[in-house]
């Protein structure tokens, strides 16, 4: 089974953005959810997921998350508004609970 890599922005109320990487994006989004990993996202509550992007390969992953986090904050929010245009919390699509399927 091939292994497939997300690059993944958060958004906070107070309008701050975080990118990062991760091979589990149900897993991680749900961490920072439950303010798991200490520092940034924990400090000033980032945790609607806005935006993410799949990858076939960890070393494109982390060229593309390099790449966002170079970028000014319009081309960043161009970028969210143009894949989830309300900046809805995207995280229902992508964590499963119990007794939930995908997409329900």
């Amino acid at each position: 089974m091939d292994r497939i890599f997300y690059v993944y922005t958060l958004a906070g109320k107070s309008a701050v953005l975080y990118t990062g990487v991760t091979n589990d994006l149900a897993r991680r989004v749900q961490e920072h959810q439950e303010k798991q990993i200490p520092g940034f996202t924990e400090t000033y509550n980032v945790t609607r997921l806005v935006w993410f992007e799949a990858h076939s390969t960890a070393v494109g992953a982390i060229a593309r998350e390099k790449q966002i986090k170079r970028w000014a904050r319009a081309k960043k929010v161009a970028l969210i508004g143009g894949f989830n245009p309300r900046w809805g919390d995207l995280s229902s699509e992508v964590i499963v609970h119990p007794g939930q399927e995908r997409g329900e």
